[in-house]
């Protein structure tokens, strides 16, 4: 072999050697980066201050009430139960949940309320409570729930003590009820200035929310110059109502004034024509027996009584008696339904702007950013007006208000009664 042939043949060893190295088969690539990896779900965390709700993929948002949905004061819980009933079934779903509603039953009475609040606390699941009807319910019941974290919306409740930070307010309570120094000025107002009077009696039942009552009413009656020439109390459950009507009737009032229940109610405006000295007294009850009831329990001496209590009006609320006659049948038998759906509307927006929302669905309720929430309502367009609700827990300005008059038409059946007198 010749010198230039090795040479050559060197060579192409050489350079075989070389492109079998580079991969001569596969055009030279760039090094691949490696590919991003997605995120791991972030896991919910709960650092509220007073604990959380967890609420599961598919799992229900729990709300319960505690509302008198048994004896003479169940027309108040049955009308609230149908607002929040037709608040749900117009909201939804809430964050991707559907909403449970349970409920207690809390009569009308601080041992009622008491009871309820026990059985609704011991179930960690609850998230919120729409009640109580009556503020001697609530009074009884608002240490166990404040102290369980949970919040809790009236429709009805109305004593001044309950949203007052001397009085009786804790923590996570709110109402959208008006607070009855707005009803006992309006009742007042309207029998010194719309009916002349210049005396006046008042008769209350020892309940937060008669005696709270009728004391606005008697102190502002007083201020605009009027005279208060009795006030006393019966005891819920008593039938005879001479005695206390025979001392009223010692100065003949112009007007007595009784913010109770029935059936306490119905007694006096029966047994009122029997007392000598009150031919002249004009009754005026509050919203406590504006009832369908209260007509057909008093009879004939009902023609011309007066109450006080919520008046609604608007679109958007003759919407809400349209779905109420189609859900429910006939018209709400109280005041305090549109209360309830406000009440029901409110807890759920506060819900949606405080809850934690997982990626799977799960969310995450803190109990402090729930009432913090609630505290917070600004300007909410709610079938009783505009609410905003202050640090105590008041969400109403009160304007949701006038007076009624029982007519012949109401003891035939007519309900409600027209109203006559709006501040």
């Amino acid at each position: 072999m010749s010198k230039r042939l090795f040479t050559l043949l060197a060579l192409l060893m050489v350079a075989s050697l070389v492109l079998a190295a580079c991969g001569s088969a596969t055009p030279t690539e760039a090094p691949v980066a490696d590919e991003p990896v997605a995120d791991e779900p972030v896991a919910l965390e709960c650092s509220d201050a007073i604990g959380c709700v967890e609420v599961a993929p598919g799992d229900s948002i729990h709300l319960a009430y505690m509302l008198t949905v048994s004896g003479a004061t169940a027309f108040l819980g049955e009308d609230s139960l149908g607002g929040i009933e037709i608040a749900l079934s117009d909201r939804g779903q809430v964050l991707g949940h559907d909403v449970e509603l349970t409920g207690e039953d809390s009569g009308c009475s601080s041992e009622g309320g008491q009871t309820a609040a026990t059985a609704v606390t011991s179930d960690p699941s609850v998230v919120a409570i729409i009640g109580t009807n009556c503020s001697g319910a609530a009074t009884a019941a608002l240490p166990t729930i404040s102290g369980a974290g949970l919040i809790m919306c009236s429709p009805s409740n109305t004593a001044p003590a309950l949203t007052d930070p001397d009085g009786t307010w804790l923590p996570g309570y709110f109402r959208a009820a008006h607070n009855d120094k707005f009803q006992g000025r309006v009742a007042a107002e309207f029998v010194y200035n719309e009916l002349g009077a210049h005396t006046a009696a008042t008769i209350h039942d020892g309940s937060p929310y008669a005696d709270q009552l009728q004391q606005v009413f008697a102190t502002t009656f007083a201020e605009l110059g009027g005279t208060v020439t009795f006030q006393g109390a019966v005891n819920v459950g008593d039938t005879d109502m001479r005695t206390i009507l025979t001392t009223v009737a010692a100065d003949s009032p112009d007007v007595l004034y009784f913010p109770i229940f029935e059936p306490e109610g119905n007694f006096i405006v029966a047994q009122s024509t029997e007392i000598a000295g009150l031919e002249g007294t004009t009754l005026v009850g509050a919203d406590g027996l504006l009832s369908a009831s209260f007509p057909g329990n008093s009879g004939e001496n009902v023609v011309g009584v007066y109450l006080s209590g919520p008046y609604i009006t608007g679109d958007a609320y003759d919407s809400f008696l349209t779905r109420w006659d189609e859900q429910i049948g006939g018209v709400p038998p109280s005041g305090f339904h549109a209360f309830a759906y406000d009440c029901t509307n409110m807890m759920l927006d506060a819900i949606e702007a405080s809850a934690q929302q997982g990626a799977d669905g799960t969310i995450l309720i803190g109990r402090q950013a729930l009432r913090d929430a609630m505290a917070t309502t600004s300007g909410f367009a709610g079938l009783t007006g505009n609410l905003s609700c202050s640090e105590y827990g008041d969400c109403a300005t009160g304007e949701a208000l006038g007076v009624f008059e029982i007519t012949h038409a109401e003891l035939d059946g007519n309900w409600p009664p027209p109203v006559i007198y709006t501040p």
